[in-house]
């Protein structure tokens, strides 16, 4: 259609939502365990009539109540519809130098999206050939720096240490960590909020707190920084945060213990899944997230994710990435879901 100022771009594509009755879905990094008992109480005990209302400005509970958990305090906190309306306020917030925004070339898709859509300038910076973050090769003129820490689909960290020394080099510029998987085994950069008032962390209730349907994500970050997302966020829609997020979020955070527990189980769950990936043959990276990066050495991955698509599991491939191309991202499950898709996998085996 040629019309005069339609906007040309190429969206970010989410991975499948099937709805096989009898599937096992591993392509999203969602959580294989359900909510807390808490939620599903403050679900009952929900007032609807309160619907009627608009919701909170200012998610005071959800902060409070994120604010003990984390050690930070509420005006350090900025809550959102997900990590991903967080993360897009960030770029028109914090991104606006002729100097391009940094950030490696396989990671969090989205993030190339927003800085076209956004018309911020980048540059992406290649992984290293063992698939690492080199912090070295960011040490150019930039506008802001983004990463994912443990970087997704890797599912590598940096450590805290290698964290405050990045933020030593790049003061002069709003340092963003997205620590959507950091509690399956990261290391979270919160403990130098104090000292580095560029760093701005962003998560989400949607991987660790089996919330990706309900939508809350939020930010930590210095008073400062907060305001000016703040003011951002209330030019765009200050009502992102519907009531009944907003308070089954509260009810998540403070039963937090529950959480702990069933972040420990996937990564138990992870670690037996690479060793039995590894004992069929495959490559596998070492990961601190809910998902694992694994490449088959008797097949295509084309190949093993067609008949893992036929026994309607479905897990994640990237044909458009030709560094990862021959690798299948694949998310925690539960112990019995993992057996089912290993056995699934050793009938690629036998079939040669």
């Amino acid at each position: 259609m040629a019309l005069k100022g339609l906007r040309q771009m190429e969206p970010y594509i989410p991975g499948a939502q099937p709805k096989d009755a009898d599937m096992i879905k591993l392509n999203t990094n969602e959580n294989a365990y359900p909510p807390s008992p808490a939620v599903a109480r403050a679900l009952e005990e929900f007032a609807v009539s309160g619907l009627a209302r608009y919701s909170s400005l200012d998610q005071s509970p959800l902060k409070e109540a994120l604010a003990h958990q984390l050690g930070v305090s509420k005006e350090q906190l900025i809550i959102g519809n997900g990590s991903d309306d967080i993360l897009s306020l960030a770029f028109l917030a914090f991104f606006n130098s002729e100097d391009p925004v940094l950030f490696p070339d396989l990671t969090y898709g989205f993030y190339k999206v927003w800085a076209d859509l956004y018309q911020v300038p980048f540059k992406e910076i290649p992984l290293a050939d063992d698939f690492s973050i080199d912090f070295e090769d960011y040490n150019q003129v930039n506008g802001g720096i983004i990463i994912a820490n443990p970087n997704a689909p890797t599912g590598f960290g940096k450590s805290l240490d290698a964290l405050e020394e990045f933020l030593n080099a790049h003061e002069d510029v709003v340092v963003i960590v997205d620590e959507a998987y950091v509690n399956f085994g990261g290391q979270t950069a919160i403990p130098l909020l104090k000292s580095y008032p560029n760093l701005f962390i962003t998560r989400t209730f949607s991987k660790d707190a089996s919330l990706a349907g309900l939508r809350v994500g939020y930010g930590i970050g210095h008073p400062d920084l907060i305001q000016v997302m703040q003011a951002v966020k209330d030019s765009v829609n200050p009502y992102s945060v519907d009531s009944l997020a907003e308070s089954l979020a509260t009810a998540a955070v403070k039963d937090w213990e529950y959480y702990r527990d069933t972040c420990m189980r996937t990564m138990a769950t992870r670690d037996a899944f690479s060793k039995g990936l590894e004992a069929l043959g495959f490559t596998v990276l070492d990961s601190q997230t809910n998902f694992v990066l694994a490449k088959p050495n008797h097949c295509s991955a084309k190949a093993l994710f067609d008949h893992l698509e036929s026994r309607h599991i479905y897990v994640r491939y990237f044909p458009k990435s030709e560094r990862i191309k021959e690798y299948l991202r694949i998310s925690i499950g539960t112990d019995q879901e993992m057996a089912t898709v290993l056995e699934a996998m050793k009938e690629t085996l036998t079939d040669d």
